[in-house]
């Protein structure tokens, strides 16, 4: 049997079950649910998650996960899975394309203040 070097796939996983567990228990059910998932959808036992996922899971604290979440899941040649937010490129592009309000700030900077150039020509003046 031929295996594939790296199977990635896109999901996005339902959490609001996790709402029928006790509310101190929520963002660690979210976590074992995850797991569970990779383990189900990906066929490994081995599901390590990345640590941006596992921050963004835990942002609003123990009782408050969020209801769903988009990950992207990896196996590699060994078998283990790795789990990461998953970050789509239309997105990442439509952000690259948007202008920066921080670009036209030096060209303002560049340009001398009015009050600048009234002092400078009361000096020439007066050395005259």
């Amino acid at each position: 049997m031929a295996t594939v070097e790296n199977l990635t796939r896109v999901y996005t996983i339902n959490l609001g079950r996790a709402w029928l567990t006790p509310q101190h228990k929520r963002t660690d059910r979210v976590v074992n649910m995850i797991r569970e998932f990779a383990q189900k959808h990906m066929k490994s036992d081995e599901v390590k998650l990345e640590q941006e996922l596992n921050r963004q899971v835990w942002i609003r604290g123990k009782t408050q996960p969020p209801r769903k979440v988009r990950v992207k899941m990896v196996k590699d040649e060994d078998g283990v899975v790795t789990v990461s937010l998953y970050e789509d490129t239309a997105e990442v592009a439509a952000e690259e394309k948007k202008p920066e309000p921080t670009a036209e700030v030096p060209a303002a900077a560049e340009q001398p203040k009015p009050e600048e150039t009234k002092a400078e020509e009361k000096t020439t003046t007066a050395d005259k």
